[in-house]
């Protein structure tokens, strides 16, 4: 099993920069632990609340003298701001303090591959419809990859099975709006979009609807969790990853929806509202 939630590629993508911070954990400025702590804390925060204060955060890095640690706060500050609807202005203005940061310490490649921090920029830009001005070779990169994986998204199929032994093909189910989500038993955004996902469930599912809900996680640790939020949308098994490596999924929860005629129409980097849920199954006909 190799598990991905988003917070854990943060991580992944904290580990990218310590070339440039040179430890770990970082060696925060006086400036900068107090908006590190703030950051950690933002989960705890009611969502009115954490899009106020994510909106501070991102002005207040921007304000940094170029070190990597601004840097560093950056990136971590991208990675929280997708967990909800925080509004777009709020994602605009952390949109803007990465790539700034990112062009004032722009980090190296790494085997070919744009850094990581390109990579959390260009998701915001490509799924989040945010605006940026950063000419850097490695960001047009991560874009044209994010571009490509899409592509294989589109295409993808699976056969899995649910737990109660069903087996359930994506391609077999053309006529139908299927939302697929990625999820896992310990991922705290997963855990609070997943009341969301039954609600859209139980209100469309009489309308062609289905989810395909997917962990690569055991069966014995799926199964309880699932009987004791009373979920009844199919939750499939991935063992040894296989769809998630197929989907190019590197960090959860994560949704795709498709249309009737198997188009993936709308999809998302992270948790999601139900407003929002409902925002993307407008684009697969279903309101």
């Amino acid at each position: 099993m190799n598990p991905r939630p988003r917070f854990l590629l943060a991580l992944v993508l904290l580990a990218s920069l310590i070339p440039m911070a040179a430890q770990q954990p970082p060696n925060w400025t006086d400036q900068e632990k107090p908006i590190a702590d703030q950051i950690k804390g933002l989960r705890a925060l009611p969502d009115d609340g954490r899009a106020q204060t994510t909106k501070q955060l991102a002005l207040q890095i921007r304000e940094l003298p170029a070190t990597p640690g601004k840097l560093d706060l950056a990136v971590r500050l991208a990675s929280r701001a997708t967990e909800g609807d925080f509004g777009h202005d709020t994602l605009q203005e952390v949109a803007t303090t990465l790539a700034q940061a990112l062009q004032q310490q722009p980090p190296s490649a790494k085997d070919g591959q744009p850094n990581p921090a390109y990579g959390e920029l260009a998701q915001l830009v490509r799924y989040e419809h945010v605006q940026v001005s950063l000419d850097a070779p490695q960001f047009q990169q991560a874009l044209d990859q994010l571009a490509s994986a899409d592509k294989h998204r589109q295409d993808a199929n699976f056969t899995l099975t649910d737990l109660q032994g069903k087996s359930w093909s994506l391609k077999s189910l053309r006529g139908e709006v299927v939302l697929v989500n990625f999820w896992a038993t310990w991922c705290p955004p997963c855990q609070k979009e997943m009341p969301d996902l039954e609600a859209l469930y139980k209100r469309f599912r009489n309308q062609r609807f289905v989810i395909l809900s997917i962990s690569d996680e055991e069966a014995d640790k799926v199964r309880p969790f699932i009987a004791e939020r009373r979920i009844t949308f199919p939750v499939l098994l991935d063992p040894g990853s296989k769809v998630h490596k197929a989907f190019e999924v590197e960090g959860i929860p994560k949704s795709f929806v498709y249309d009737r005629d198997g188009k993936l129409v709308s999809q998302s980097i992270d948790m999601r509202t139900q407003k929002q849920f409902l925002e993307m199954l407008a684009q697969a006909g279903l309101k």
